[in-house]
């Protein structure tokens, strides 16, 4: 029987998925092992870490809605108390700017008002605020019962092209609300709102705020070019700040005051510039639980909890497939961890967090070798607001929004849709549904619209609404180090959790190597190629052989090695035994670092 041999093509997102490469400053083969040299690697990537993460913790927590003070309180917790239960390696916990449409969302249902006025508004705004702490002590409680009843795989429930067009989404967002901050314009409105009235906002730009804001952009954009290895080596974060800084130092925005420009009157204040307080205990604060009273407190509960959820196991089996030692996070135990880390979190004031992809790379490119590195970024993040908070004060609010600019347009860059349209015409109806359902609604309806619009294509292909999610696995013992795994009907995204569930406990819980036949499936989705190609990566590391048979039964819906298959019909399969009909499967290839995701 011809057999299908998987191939590795990892996505290159950075905020959810990685190219399949290992990271170019792993551990070398001949490096030293001693704890001394551990600790010395990891502090110096901690600091590296802690140098990109200070900055976008204050932006992600000014652009959810949040005192600034509140993403750094995430990352201290996220450093510090995470790595003692989680036995992921190279993750940086933290807030993330995936989180920022779910909080934002949340705090504007309890009251918030952007740029607010008077006293009665920021009152308001503080109370929404303390509001929104009780929904992420609640999604924490929640998120540690996931990881006690051992449910870190339900994020493979989800369809892959339905996830990154959430992702998407969200990108946009941050985009149409982080754009007028940048500009030194007001932000308030809904995204497709904002969207519509951008170049309003491009007329009406306040010049010196909207300065920092183009250079900051120009910074962020440009770098990537540059291929001068030791320039490439500088956090660009820390680049942008301090071109930004002595820029905000030149316009004098410490202080009010007025100037005039082409026969515009704009006016420039502090209130452009970071607010953290000189100590850290007056900054702490504790949750509101009256939220819970109120159904609507309970909506942002879920989404608190299944959101971020998501993001961090995507997150984390991102950074697992870069670790060249081949350690394999326990997802069950990592939400855990991230579940106690937010109620930690929030009982003091903290936004959520989640296993961070961007720093969790910086993390890995900068040598970390352990857990320690995580825990050394939590510890000079709480030094540095601890004693420099006067010089955080002087980071103009206009760079921190270009990043998180920046990390939207990555989420939404360009390339991504020409990937999905590349793995299948039908992966982009998914995707680009999903978009626009979470810009109409809201992420948690716009998801849900997306797993419908999935389990439509899957059904167009006839597959039988009876296996959607009992796939009739079966298993047969061929030796006594191999077993046979054969999915008669369908291996969609809303089964793949039982056929996984058989693979595993018949062969990789018991040592074994498994054949996975597919050749009777009608149809094998997208989502499950690209998870078996994960799995394989498990067997791997064990040592051990998964083996997928019976693909040559079927008719690829795009030339992309993860694309969808269909079985073949009666008549195209004795068309191609006479040779009439050739649908030869693509050529299985590694992803090179120009490989869009």
């Amino acid at each position: 029987m011809p057999v299908f041999r998987l191939a590795i093509a990892w996505p290159a997102r950075e905020d959810h998925t990685m190219h399949d490469k290992k990271a170019e400053k792993g551990k070398p083969d001949n490096a030293d092992t001693s704890l001394s040299a551990i600790l010395r690697s990891d502090a110096i990537s901690g600091f590296l870490v802690f140098l990109i993460a200070l900055p976008l913790c204050l932006g992600i927590a000014k652009a959810s809605g949040f005192p600034e003070i509140a993403g750094v309180f995430t990352a201290i917790v996220g450093g510090l108390i995470t790595p003692l239960i989680s036995n992921s390696q190279l993750t940086i916990k933290g807030p993330a700017a995936g989180m920022i449409v779910i909080v934002l969302g949340a705090v504007t249902d309890f009251g918030f008002t952007a740029n607010p006025q008077t006293d009665e508004q920021l009152a308001g705004n503080f109370n929404a605020y303390r509001m929104a702490l009780a929904v992420g002590v609640a999604a924490a409680v929640l998120q540690i019962a996931f990881g006690l009843l051992r449910a870190g795989s339900l994020g493979d429930f989800f369809p892959a092209s339905a996830v990154h067009g959430l992702l998407a989404a969200i990108g946009i967002i941050i985009i149409s609300k982080q754009l007028p901050v940048a500009l030194g314009e007001s932000n308030k409105g809904e995204p497709l709102e904002l969207l519509m009235h951008m170049g309003e906002k491009f007329m009406h730009l306040n010049p010196e705020v909207a300065t920092i804001g183009f250079v900051s952009l120009l910074i962020l954009f440009l770098f990537p070019l540059i291929k001068q290895p030791l320039i490439r080596k500088m956090p660009v974060p820390l680049i942008v700040l301090c071109v930004a800084v002595p820029l905000a130092m030149y316009f004098d925005l410490r202080h009010e005051h007025d100037y005039t420009m082409l026969g515009h009157h704009f006016t420039v204040s502090k209130s452009f510039l970071v607010n953290v307080p000189a100590s850290l205990t007056s900054a702490i604060t504790t949750p509101d639980f009256t939220a819970l009273v109120n159904p609507v407190g309970w909506k942002w509960v879920i989404m608190f909890a299944l959101i971020g959820s998501l993001e961090s196991l995507l997150s984390a089996k991102a950074i697992d497939i870069l670790d060249d030692q081949k350690r394999n996070t326990d997802l069950n135990r990592d939400l855990l961890a991230v579940g106690v880390g937010n109620l930690a979190s929030a009982m003091i004031g903290g936004l959520p967090m989640i296993s961070e992809i961007v720093r969790s790379r910086a993390n890995i490119d900068n040598g970390a070798r352990s857990k320690f590195a995580n825990m050394f970024h939590g510890l000079f993040l709480l030094l540095a607001v601890a004693f420099l908070a006067w010089a955080i004060r002087m980071i103009p609010m206009a760079a921190l929004a270009a990043m998180l600019v920046y990390t939207g347009f990555r989420l939404a860059h360009p390339r991504e849709f020409m990937h999905v349209y590349h793995i299948g015409r039908e992966q982009l109806v998914v995707f680009v549904g999903t978009i626009v359902a979470v810009l109409a609604t809201d992420l948690l309806v716009g998801i849900a619209i997306g797993i419908c619009i999935e389990l439509a294509v899957v059904l167009y292909y006839r597959v039988s609404p009876g296996s959607l999610f009992f796939p009739g696995t079966q298993v047969h013992v061929l030796d006594d180090h191999t077993v046979s795994v054969t999915t008669p009907h369908s291996a969609v995204f809303c089964n793949w959790l039982m056929i996984r569930h058989r693979i595993i406990g018949e062969g990789l819980a018991q040592g074994k190597n498994v054949l996975l036949d597919l050749s009777s499936t009608r149809l094998v989705d997208h989502t499950v190629m690209d998870k078996l190609t994960e799995l394989k990566e498990l067997f791997e590391a064990k040592n051990l052989d998964l083996t997928v048979t019976g693909l040559d039964q079927h008719i690829p819906l795009s030339l992309h090695p993860k694309a969808g298959r269909r079985r073949k019909t009666v008549q195209e399969a004795a068309l191609a035994s006479l040779g009439a009909l050739s649908s030869p499967l693509p050529q299985p290839h590694a992803a090179s670092p120009s490989t869009p995701r």
